[in-house]
């Protein structure tokens, strides 16, 4: 997984950084809310664990705004208010789920897979859809007008991702570290070539088209007749 940690108490970001690191996971950190939820809208996160007490926004702000931009982000809350009103509060905001400090590091990594799973199940049945495109998630099937387009898994690996992020501009650098997994390398092309290969598949023979090049930006997916 790629995990987001918000955690403004040194000594516990680097305990669970360290903890969720050796089993595996990417972890990115942050130490305030406002960073944290600049990152969280900006990455492609599998779940954000989010303390409540942190500088300049505190998790409930940062939560709130995560379900109006990011809905489909699955968010555990950290904090040491423990009581009903509190947890109340944090559900209203968003969360998925809200652990109280001091915590068993074993449980803590129990729910974060546990929201993972979840949410992958939910979204094995989704159909994502961006004007008359339509990539089916549990079948990985992609159609556009009735058409069936046959992709490669690098391509479908890559037209998903766009997808998923539609209206919103991609670097290469996001694409090379979420579809590739890899540190980017400018000097190759092969994210430029993959996206060629979709729009061949994708766009060719359709007058609206939907993969757009934002020069010196990264790339965009999105219905042009709408704004």
């Amino acid at each position: 997984m790629k995990l987001l940690l918000v955690e403004d108490e040194a000594k516990l970001n680097t305990f669970i950084d360290r903890g969720l690191t050796e089993e595996g996971h990417r972890v990115d950190t942050a130490y305030d809310g406002q960073i944290g939820l600049s990152m969280a809208l900006d990455g492609d996160y599998d779940v954000v664990i989010l303390d409540v007490n942190l500088p300049i926004l505190n998790g409930f702000q940062v939560c709130q705004r995560l379900r109006v931009e990011k809905p489909n982000v699955p968010v555990l809350m950290l904090t040491a208010l423990g009581s009903m009103t509190h947890k109340k509060e944090g559900y209203g905001a968003g969360a998925d789920d809200y652990l109280v400090k001091p915590f068993e590091f074993d449980e803590l990594l129990l729910r974060v897979q546990a929201l993972y799973k979840r949410y992958r199940e939910v979204g094995a049945h989704r159909v994502l859809q961006v004007a008359d495109l339509e990539l089916n998630v549990g079948t990985k099937q992609v159609q556009r007008a009735g058409q069936l387009i046959s992709l490669t898994a690098r391509e479908y690996a890559l037209l998903e991702y766009l997808m998923l992020n539609k209206g919103r501009i991609v670097s290469r650098v996001d694409i090379a570290e979420k579809v590739w997994e890899l540190n980017f390398d400018t000097n190759t092309n092969v994210i430029d070539v993959y996206v060629n290969y979709l729009r061949r598949k994708v766009d060719k023979g359709f007058e609206q088209k939907l993969i757009h090049t934002v020069v010196g930006m990264g790339y965009v997916m999105k219905d042009p007749t709408t704004r």
